[in-house]
């Protein structure tokens, strides 16, 4: 896995609700070939905010093609990158940014005729719009039904593109917007889509036997809710795909101590190269120990949802606190989520960052 930042101007900064923008980065020739992307990969960023460094992973909301790479962000309370990215950035700032990666996609086949429907909640529907405007353009007999969840009508990000796909693609495109906060005529497209809401769905608006692949983006209370009833529904289990939201995290290193007792001595190799580190079993993460030997080693949430920090397991035992990630192929392959994972025992352990594994989710 590359761990490479590249520094990129920002072309455009565009508010896209009160609390939320669109940035727009412009790629040079010569960085053309490593963001080449496909639709719902996600980027990390890179800034020093108040002398720390800050990292996050967002969603590609361009497609593959476009002039310009574009994400999103919706400032969180308190968060430290989307508050700075919502107020402070302008056109002509350079962030550093890491080349695309993440495995939430499909194919797509100009011969294929399909059914796709996209469930999303709030800045969700990044990876979500790459995906339709994508799959519209690529394979025109295939349909695409979007539930799209928000608290208001203000709220909903990206609502003129969603619009325009809709005039532009009338018979190919269903929209289906679920208020939370604002009152609506009919009750099914009012609430929280959440389990009843999708049991509703499938009773009134949709024909669950007839669709193909499911896409699901939000947060993981959505997300668990939606697979555990498709299930119910029938769906099996490998048409549904996820990717998870997750709230910003400050990131903390700490210093290890070789001499201290009952430590795991552990090897870490990225880029080729191999570091050794002393972690407490008991202690923070492998990342945060990692972290304190290879500054590169790459990580954004910190919420073992994205997997960018993840790694092979080549010598010892590590264990997991959580993992929204990692395929059951992928534990088995001995990957890990080092944001997650601590070592088992004071038996050394070696992990390697350059192995890779496709994430299938």
């Amino acid at each position: 896995m590359s761990v490479e930042f590249h520094p990129l101007t920002i072309a455009d900064v565009k508010p896209e609700t009160e609390d939320s923008v669109s940035i727009s980065f412009t790629v040079p020739d010569e960085l053309r070939e490593s963001f080449r992307h496909v639709p719902g990969q996600h980027v990390v960023v890179r800034a020093d905010i108040g002398d720390t460094d800050v990292r996050r992973s967002y969603s590609i909301c361009s497609r593959p093609g476009d002039d310009a790479l574009r994400i999103a962000v919706k400032r969180i309370p308190d968060g430290a990158f989307s508050t700075y990215a919502t107020t402070q950035l302008m056109t002509g700032d350079i962030l550093d940014v890491m080349a695309p990666i993440g495995e939430f996609t499909t194919t797509f086949e100009p011969t294929q005729a399909r059914h796709h429907v996209m469930i999303a909640a709030g800045s969700g529907i990044t990876p979500i719009l790459s995906m339709v405007s994508t799959i519209l353009q690529v394979e025109p007999s295939t349909q695409v039904s979007l539930i799209y969840g928000n608290r208001t009508t203000q709220s909903i990000m990206f609502l003129e593109e969603l619009e325009a796909l809709k005039n532009r693609y009338p018979t190919r495109l269903q929209v289906v917007h679920v208020l939370s906060r604002e009152p609506h005529q009919v009750p099914l497209f009012q609430g929280r889509v959440d389990a009843e809401k999708m049991h509703l769905l499938a009773e009134q608006l949709l024909d669950v036997g007839a669709v193909d692949e499911w896409y699901l983006c939000g947060p993981l209370e959505m997300v668990e809710d939606i697979t555990t009833t498709l299930g119910q529904l029938g769906v099996p289990a490998g048409a549904v795909h996820s990717e998870l939201f997750f709230d910003e995290r400050i990131e903390s290193i700490v210093e290890p101590d070789g001499a201290a007792e009952g430590l795991t001595e552990t090897s870490v190799t990225i880029d080729g190269r191999t570091s050794v580190v002393h972690i407490d079993p008991d202690g923070p993460p492998i990342l945060d120990y990692a972290r304190a030997v290879r500054p590169e080693v790459p990580f954004a949430c910190k919420g073992g949802m994205c997997a960018t920090c993840k790694a092979v397991v080549v010598e010892g035992e590590a264990t997991m606190a959580k993992n929204y990630a990692l395929t059951d192929e992928e534990i088995e392959a001995g990957f890990i989520l080092t944001c997650q994972a601590h070592p088992k025992g004071t038996k050394a352990l070696a992990i390697d960052y350059d192995v890779h594994g496709g994430i299938g989710r």
